[in-house]
């Protein structure tokens, strides 16, 4: 029997601090969702409170419309976990809670109108089920006696522990996340599973089905991921509400699935940073899914080959158990790495001799080989031989990217705000006809090996070839099937992927990240590094990696030659403890955007003042690091310049009690309603 009251707290998808009061006339409950006035429009909410007395004159309080009862209501554990994430990463309540239920849940088109009888909720659960994917029983393999240990310390743990699972490439993580999972299951627990991509998914989900569907039952897996229509994404959401998926795999956004009763929770690639939301609600999956591991006193289980440093260092704090994994699960051997000096070479459309010729005993061989090069496109930009004019983007400061288009043609591609238009058929400038592809993305290389190897079949798999739904698993099912023999690919296909016949990794332009204004950026490109130079000889054990660059005595290549992740880590870590940066300090970064360049560092500056005074007055200044307001790299995109503003400290405690206070200063400015701004709480790019 559901408690009625008078008076009820909803909480909306406004960037308004709110929670905002309501009358309701009919029974409600903490996590109802409600239809309910606000201004001239009517909105979707949840319930979060049952106040005694509204915050105002009870006179002006609206009436709630209707209690949605097509679902129970929001759990209390899974709204304080909510709140928890809205507090921390400063957002309100409204803007973390709405945005994690499935769309037709939140949207009033949903449950009123001609189309709306019954609400979303009844009229899937009227449809005929979808069919499952049949997986095939896998065997069992025989663990090795690092994979056993590890199942034993997670299997052992009681409440809370969090483990950090260590593992070169190859080492059969997987494997120890599926017996901890079915230890979970077999204490009637359920399961969360986070990886970092939705490419990643299908071979997850095909692993769980064949080792774990016994136990879980035909409908006991859900996948959650941002690429589902709104109906899959209902229905999968509504399984774990129900209880009715015991395991839950899914990309970052599947951190808030609807569960109470888990047993384990796992986060694959945890160093990754597609497990950090970059607008809306900045989070970091992977934090939250410590703290969540923590709330309902679970273990935790991060994996990784190249693990982030912050985790790496809450090990050396015992914060962390780590977990070894020093050796390949089959007795293959890890891949053998060469660098290769570009710097007096004759390269061939961008491959180095030596790159060549292994190429082509790879494939003499009947081996698959993959080119790696982040960097997608035709080539970066267009110039002119005879000015000197490049491709710019009219929209922003940057150059417009040549893409190969359908039947050969060429167009241009901002990256960053998306403008398209046909390649000139002459220079803008000077009027030469005679203009050239300025450096190399994954088509023109593409096109090159087949120019190369005419015998060989090359495909390319990036964000432009796997636009349509299910492309990239077909994609990747074709490279599996042994129809490919070269494969040239951006980050999409450096991590997680077992290529069975693969001997050969190819990395080209590696350097383009040696020398960013990032400090992370040596540490990006050092997992990634491993993370491709693990695809190769996973069965063989005669796998081969070659790195063309122009730096080969830098210390993230030099550490790549040994697979040397603790001394590449340890000496990054001395670097960023010198420095007082992450993980030995806590950072916030507060951006803005306007038509004009001086509009946005004037709010900054005046944001600045206002922070430091604010330092002052709760005692944090000596803690507290304000640095001045600096133009992004990139100062303009769509026509909106942009700035930012970093805050830094060592104590967390501090810099969060000032935020709080900051923003709500900021949200009262006049400056701050004249253009775009955001804080972001432990930003991964600066």
């Amino acid at each position: 029997m559901r408690p009625v009251t008078n008076w009820v707290s909803v909480v909306l998808d406004l960037p308004l601090g709110g929670p905002f009061d309501y009358r309701a006339t009919t029974a409600v409950a903490v996590g109802d969702r409600v239809i309910v006035p606000f201004g001239h429009r009517k909105m979707i909410g949840v319930v979060v409170d049952l106040p005694s007395e509204p915050s105002y004159d009870p006179a002006l309080v609206k009436d709630v419309e209707l209690v949605l009862q097509d679902i129970a209501p929001l759990s209390q554990s899974w709204i304080k976990f909510a709140r928890f994430a809205a507090e921390y990463y400063q957002r309100p309540l409204g803007e973390v809670i709405l945005p994690a239920l499935p769309s037709p849940l939140r949207s009033l088109a949903a449950y009123q109108g001609k189309r709306a009888a019954g609400g979303p909720v009844a009229r899937l659960d009227k449809r005929r089920k979808a069919a499952q994917s049949e997986a095939m029983q896998s065997v069992v393999p025989t663990l090795s006696t690092g994979q056993q240990a590890a199942v034993d310390a997670i299997g052992a743990s009681e409440g809370f522990k969090a483990f950090l699972l260590f593992g070169v490439t190859g080492s059969g993580k997987t494997e120890v996340y599926l017996h901890a999972a079915a230890q979970a299951l077999a204490r009637g627990r359920r399961v969360l599973m986070l990886v970092p991509e939705i490419n990643l998914t299908p071979q997850f989900e095909q692993s769980l089905r064949a080792r774990l569907e016994p136990v879980a039952g035909p409908e006991g897996v859900a996948v959650l991921h941002s690429a589902l229509s709104d109906g899959e994404r209902l229905r999968a959401w509504l399984s774990v509400q129900r209880g009715q998926a015991r395991i839950i795999l899914g990309t970052r956004l599947s951190i808030f699935a609807p569960i109470d009763d888990l047993g384990l929770l796992v986060v694959d690639e945890e160093h990754d940073a597609s497990y950090k939301q970059q607008d809306g609600l900045r989070y970091s999956a992977r934090d939250l899914a410590v703290w969540r591991a923590h709330d309902l006193n679970i273990p935790i289980v991060l994996g990784s080959a190249t693990p982030s440093l912050e985790s790496w260092v809450n090990t050396q704090k015992k914060h962390y158990q780590r977990l070894d994994l020093p050796d390949r699960a089959r007795e293959v051997t890890l891949p053998t790495v060469r660098l290769v000096d570009t710097r007096r070479l004759q390269m061939e459309h961008g491959l180095s001799p030596h790159l060549i010729t292994a190429m082509r005993e790879r494939l003499a061989n009947k081996e698959q080989v993959l080119i790696f090069l982040n960097r997608r496109g035709y080539a970066p930009a267009l110039h002119c031989n005879s000015c000197g004019w490049v491709s710019q983007c009219s929209r922003c400061t940057t150059f417009t990217v040549l893409h190969r288009a359908h039947q050969g043609r060429h167009q241009l591609h901002c990256h960053h705000c998306g403008f398209q238009q046909r390649v000139p058929k002459a220079c803008p400038e000077c009027g030469d006809q005679d203009m050239q592809p300025m450096g190399r993305g994954t088509q023109r290389i593409e096109e090159h090996l087949a120019e190369l190897f005419p015998e060989a079949r090359v495909l390319r798999i990036d964000a432009d070839s796997t636009r349509k739904k299910g492309s990239a698993q077909a994609l990747f099912a074709s490279v599996h099937a042994g129809e490919v023999d070269i494969l040239v690919g951006t980050q999409m296909v450096a991590k997680g992927h077992d290529f069975a016949n693969l001997g050969l990794v190819g990395v080209l332009n590696a350097d383009a990240m040696l020398f960013s204004q990032d400090f992370r950026a040596p540490e990006r490109l050092f997992a990634q590094l491993m993370q491709v130079s693990g695809r190769a000889g996973r069965h063989s054990g005669h796998g081969e990696v070659i790195v063309q660059t122009g730096y080969p005595e830098q210390a993230v290549y030099q550490a790549l030659l040994k697979h040397d992740y603790t001394g590449f880590a340890q000496h990054t870590i001395r670097e960023r403890e010198a420095a007082a940066l992450p993980p030995f300090s806590h950072q916030a970064l507060l951006s803005a955007e306007a038509r004009e360049l001086q509009t946005t560092l004037d709010f900054l500056t005046t944001a600045r003042d206002i922070a430091t005074t604010l330092a002052t007055q709760l005692g944090s200044a000596e803690v507290i690091t304000l640095y001045d307001p600096v133009p992004l790299r990139i100062v303009r995109v769509d026509n909106m310049c942009r700035a930012q503003l970093l805050v830094e400290s060592t104590h967390r405690p501090a810099m969060q009690q000032l935020l709080r206070h900051w923003i709500a200063e900021l949200n009262q400015d006049p400056s701050a309603r004249r253009l775009n701004w955001q804080l972001e709480v432990d930003p991964l790019e600066i």
